[in-house]
């Protein structure tokens, strides 16, 4: 098994974390895009990360590929919100199941646990049970639900909305 890396995304990963974001735009609810992204449009995305600050994008590298990434955003563009930002992890499918997510995660939240930041917040497409399993290992408690507001692959999809302190 590949030794895996967890480190700060770097310009030269954006065409891979393009592939596995587009992997769930064509298969997967887990995000509403309805339409591949190119690596252009995803490059406003990777710049709004930094190695430092609280807006951090981090990737598993297993020998040069990267094989899932996770980062904390803007969780809205009012200064009133900065102190929460939103959680987001992905994984190449050929991953899933084998712990990256919680590696990445795990070295995530430690990355800006001196931040000025007092809550993280995910938003969870459901069903999705491994992302809620995910997300309340890390003490990330379920706030509320949007029903039905969310339309891809010819039905409605409900998102759960979960939360948690940074500091815990």
């Amino acid at each position: 098994m590949a030794r895996t890396l967890i480190r700060s995304a770097v310009q030269a990963d954006l065409a891979r974390l393009t592939e596995i974001y587009n992997y769930y735009v064509l298969t997967s609810p887990a995000t509403f895009d309805l339409e591949p992204l190119t690596i252009e449009q995803r490059a406003g995305w990777f710049l709004e990360h930094a190695g430092t600050g609280r807006h951090r994008l981090l990737v598993a590298d297993e020998e040069g590929l990267v094989v899932g990434y996770a980062s904390t955003s803007r969780f809205r563009d009012r200064a009133a919100y900065d102190t929460t930002v939103e959680a987001s992890i992905y994984c190449a499918p050929e991953a899933v199941g084998r712990g990256i997510g919680r590696a990445l995660y795990r070295e995530l939240f430690a990355a800006i646990a001196a931040e000025d930041v007092n809550r993280i917040v995910a938003g969870i497409t459901l069903p999705n049970d491994p992302s809620v399993a995910l997300h309340r290992s890390f003490g990330f408690i379920q706030v509320g639900a949007f029903s039905q507001n969310s339309r891809k692959f010819d039905r409605y999809w409900d998102v759960a909305w979960f939360e948690r302190p940074l500091a815990q």
